[in-house]
């Protein structure tokens, strides 16, 4: 399983539920790595979707739960139904995409973390573990600086050095 998101210099990850940044670079990335794949995310980033719907062109699993159940999704009820649910797929096909709480409990069991980093603050309410500190985890892949829609960023790739199993 892997996880995929942008942060800040501060390590931010949103706001208000939302998305602190609009990079049509990141979004285009995000798309094309996500599209045709498994997405796993929590009740708060399924809402947080135009009308509340689900990516589409991939399977999207929701720990959610007190929702109903749905036609358009997979919806978990606790966190031993959402490891159950993704151990049915492909490890490498598996993408965490939020939000905070989602990523601090399953970061553990990612083996590859690709974080576009933004040089810039966004004012974030909501914060991903700084990759830098954590001494399980490996900066393998940083791409060259790029603008896109006025913010420089990079493309990185973190290793987790010591993954735990589903």
């Amino acid at each position: 399983m892997k996880a995929i998101l942008h942060v800040d210099k501060e390590w931010g990850i949103g706001k208000s539920n939302s998305l602190m940044f609009s990079i049509p670079a990141d979004m285009k990335f995000f798309r094309e790595t996500t599209t045709g794949n498994i997405v796993v995310m929590g009740s708060n980033t399924l809402k947080s979707f135009p009308g509340g719907n689900p990516l589409k062109n991939r399977t999207n699993i929701v720990l959610y739960p007190d929702g109903e159940d749905r036609d358009d999704c997979k919806i978990v009820r606790s966190l031993d139904e959402l490891l159950s649910e993704i151990s049915k797929y492909d490890s490498d096909k598996v993408f965490v995409i939020g939000g905070a709480m989602m990523y601090k409990t399953l970061l553990p069991y990612c083996s590859e973390v690709l974080v576009t980093k933004v040089d810039a603050v966004g004012g974030a309410d909501a914060f991903f573990e700084n990759l830098d500190k954590n001494s399980n985890f490996k900066l393998v892949y940083e791409s060259e600086p790029q603008e896109t829609n006025g913010y420089t960023i990079k493309f990185t790739t973190y290793k987790n050095l010591s993954v735990r199993t589903i």
